[in-house]
């Protein structure tokens, strides 16, 4: 049984307000989440309140897989919340600030996890805030030259900055956003934004980023692609009946990051990221209750 791989979430937990009722999220959230659900040790590094939505937070996450046991309490600032609205079924977000992931604090206990890392997933919206950004970048600067640095841009105006895509990439050895982001992270960049093929967006992004290897793309119901320094793999999307498409994203990028991990080749990566991202969009919220059975039956179609 090969032994498992120590990934960290890095940024904001929140809990999504949606008509339906509240649901706990936060693209780091659900990528550790479901990282651990993949059998990694997944470990979730984010700031909660000492209110009621930060106790009901860690009750939601003790009977999951993740590792919740260093997330902060912050005595000033309440637990994160995004108000969650639907237009043609696609979600569109609220977000209410400040929050205590806005005021993630650099420990000591936070940097040893990170020297050790062999993998981390950070975005753009926690970075809003000078004192998250600050100890994001730290830890990712000191994760290991063999760290799996996965930048997930993850843009909600107007929480984004050209500083913090620079930067952001200037670290990350693997970026990862949707179809509708590229024009906006090349604009940042101060690149043209021309109606050019992914493949070739990517491979300019390859070129300006000495530090990436590779540049993965969503494209919603309509699969992805994967642009490696050497190759590329268009993946077309698996059909499923749609609940709704919040945290779909970040469930394709722990699966992505586990197939790296473990030495996939890009084919099996996007696969395995569209398997479990497809799962996803087919249930309600970003942490659906996943059974023993389903991860099996996902599990014998990835080895087909």
């Amino acid at each position: 049984m090969k032994q498992p791989h120590l990934i960290l979430g890095i940024g904001e937990v929140l809990w999504d307000l949606l008509p339906d009722g509240p649901r706990l999220g936060g693209a780091p959230a659900n990528f550790a989440v479901m990282a651990a659900r993949l059998g990694e040790h997944a470990v979730l590094l984010s700031r909660i309140g000492q209110d009621e939505l930060g106790r009901n937070a860690v009750e939601r996450l003790k009977p999951l897989p993740v590792d919740a046991s260093f997330l902060q309490v912050d005595e000033e600032h309440e637990t994160g919340r995004v108000t969650v609205a639907f237009e043609g079924g696609e979600p569109h977000y609220t977000i209410h600030q400040p929050a205590a992931w806005n005021f993630l604090e650099l420990t000591g206990r936070w940097l040893e996890l990170a020297e050790k890392a062999d993998a981390l997933c950070f975005g753009s919206l926690a970075q809003c805030s000078l004192v998250s950004r600050q100890t994001i970048q730290a830890l990712v600067e000191r994760s290991p030259a063999t760290c799996l640095r996965v930048f997930d841009v993850n843009l909600r105006r107007p929480f984004y900055s050209a500083e913090v895509m620079q930067r952001s990439l200037e670290l990350a050895t693997v970026l990862k956003m949707n179809d509708a982001e590229v024009p906006q992270v090349l604009s940042l960049l101060g690149l043209p934004v021309e109606e050019e093929s992914l493949e070739l967006v990517a491979r300019r992004l390859l070129r300006e980023f000495p530090s990436l290897r590779l540049v993965a793309v969503t494209r919603g119901g309509h699969g992805s692609r994967l642009i490696s320094r050497t190759e590329s793999h268009a993946h077309p999307g698996i059909a499923v009946e749609v609940a709704d498409t919040i945290g779909a994203g970040d469930a394709f990028t722990a699966a992505m990051t586990q197939a790296l991990l473990r030495g996939a080749n890009l084919a099996v990566v996007n696969e395995a990221g569209n398997r479990w991202g497809a799962w996803v969009a087919s249930q309600a919220g970003a942490m659906p209750e996943l059974t023993e059975s389903v991860r099996a039956r996902i599990g014998e179609e990835l080895e087909v």
